[in-house]
C-alpha cells in the first residue's frame, strides 16, 4: 500500500513539473509576439515588400521595352524607290554603259569609292580601305541620292540572283520623283525601271 502510494506522489510530481515548463514557453512566446508590436508602436520600421510596386515597375520596363524595339526598327529603316537603267551579270557592260549615261544625260557618277575586284568577282573597296570592317568587300548605297553607280540588285530587291549587278540610277525619297528619273532615261535605256524597297539604313558597323 505504501509503495503505490510513493508511486503516485513521484507521478504527480514529473506531471507538475513538466507542467510548469510548458506554461514558462507559452508565456515566453507571447512576450516576444507583444515586443514586436511594442516595438511597431514606437516607431520602429521592418522591411516590407510593396508587392504593387513591384508589378507596376515589371509592367513600365516591359512596355518601355517594347516602344524602344518599335522606335529603333522604323529609325533604322526607310522606304525608298531605286531607278534602275539596266541589269546584267557582267561589270565591264555595265560600267561602260554608267559613264555612256552619265555623259548624255549629265547625271554624276559616284562610285563610293569601290571598285571591281577581278580576284573576288566583286564590287568592293580596296583591301586597305580605311574602313577595316569594310575593307575588301562590298557596301551598299543605302541613302538617298541622284547619282548613278552599279550595285547588287539583291540588296533592293530580296529575289534578284546574288550576283546581278544593277546599274542604279538614284535612290528617291517619293515614287513621282524617282518617276520623273525612268521616264527620262527611257529615252535612252528603255528597260529602265524603278523598284520600291525597304532598305536597312542603320549602322552597319
Amino acid at each position: 500500500m505504501n509503495i503505490d502510494l510513493l508511486k503516485i506522489t513521484a507521478m504527480c510530481k514529473f506531471i507538475a513539473r513538466h507542467t510548469c515548463l510548458l506554461l514558462v514557453i507559452i508565456l515566453t512566446s507571447c512576450e516576444v509576439r507583444s515586443t514586436n508590436k511594442n516595438a511597431e508602436g514606437r516607431g520602429i520600421e521592418y522591411p516590407k515588400v510593396d508587392s504593387t510596386a513591384i508589378v507596376h515597375t515589371d509592367v513600365s520596363t516591359k512596355q518601355a521595352l517594347v516602344d524602344d524595339t518599335t522606335d529603333y526598327s522604323n529609325a533604322d529603316y526607310a522606304t525608298y524607290y531605286i531607278v534602275v537603267a539596266d541589269t546584267s551579270f557582267d561589270y565591264h557592260i555595265l560600267h561602260k554603259e554608267m559613264f555612256s549615261l552619265s555623259n548624255q544625260l549629265s547625271i554624276p557618277i559616284d562610285t563610293m569609292g569601290r571598285l571591281y575586284n577581278k580576284t573576288k568577282n566583286l564590287i568592293a573597296l580596296p583591301d586597305n580601305d580605311e574602313d577595316e570592317m569594310y575593307a575588301g568587300d562590298y557596301f551598299p548605297r543605302r541613302t538617298l541620292s541622284e547619282n548613278l553607280s552599279l550595285e547588287y540588285l539583291n540588296c533592293y530587291q530580296k529575289h534578284a540572283g546574288e550576283k546581278t549587278i544593277a546599274l542604279v540610277a538614284g535612290i528617291y525619297e517619293t515614287d513621282k520623283s524617282a518617276d520623273s528619273v525612268a521616264t527620262v532615261l527611257r529615252k535612252v535605256e528603255k528597260g529602265a525601271f524603278k523598284i520600291k524597297s525597304t532598305i536597312y539604313v542603320g549602322c552597319m558597323h
